[in-house]
């Protein structure tokens, strides 16, 4: 296992610092007792406020139990979409009251952004929502935004369904056939993932621009 594990190499004023930590909180996750139950809560929250995706706790979890990977993110997808439904009720009925909130200690969540996806949905609400689910796009301003943009339910449901299924899903086939070599890629390029994490993150937001 890389080294990259450790935090001395970051200053604390570093974001990196900061995210690394999140991560290696995440990752200590699965090796606790109750490694699904957080596995759960995490893609809840995620879809919600939580910063860091679930995807990490889901590697590693797998990665310790290959033969259970396809469960985990079937608990994962589960967690996800629910987290989502509570933040599409968010938006629809106390957004006015919390709105200062999400955009004062939410990271990524930004008026801007919000005003950004309100406008993709007003003609693309399925493929809006299927690629937030899909890509790192910050899922939590779509499940809100849907709410606020009054989208269908059932609309939000069966894209966020989707994206989400074929992200997770995606994840377990990966641990499935790599193993070990996808988590020692993750520890040795940590940040050249999270910068390219970022630049598919302005991707996925040209292509939803492309859509629109």
């Amino acid at each position: 296992m890389s080294e990259i594990k450790s935090l001395d190499q970051y200053s604390k004023i570093n974001p990196m610092y900061w995210i690394r930590r999140m991560y290696l909180w995440v990752l200590s996750l699965a090796e606790t007792s109750f490694a699904s139950p957080a596995l759960f809560g995490l893609a809840f929250i995620e879809a919600i406020i939580f910063p860091i995706p679930p995807d990490v706790l889901l590697l590693a979890m797998g990665l310790s139990k290959p033969k259970r990977v396809f469960l985990f993110a079937g608990i994962c997808l589960l967690g996800s979409v629910l987290g989502g439904i509570v933040g599409y009720y968010v938006g629809q009925n106390v957004w006015a009251s919390t709105q200062e909130f999400f955009y004062t200690y939410i990271p990524g969540f930004t008026e801007e952004k919000f005003l950004k996806v309100q406008g993709l949905y007003q003609n693309n609400a399925f493929w809006a929502l299927f690629v937030a689910g899909f890509t790192p796009i910050p899922f939590k301003i779509f499940t809100i935004t849907a709410g606020v943009a009054q989208i269908p339910i059932s609309t939000f449901l069966f894209a966020a369904t989707i994206g989400r299924g074929m992200r997770f899903f995606l994840v377990a086939t990966c641990v499935h056939f790599f193993g070990d070599k996808a988590k020692e890629i993750i520890e040795a390029h940590f940040d050249k993932i999270t910068i390219l994490f970022t630049i598919l993150l302005l991707g996925g937001f040209a292509l939803l621009k492309f859509l629109h």
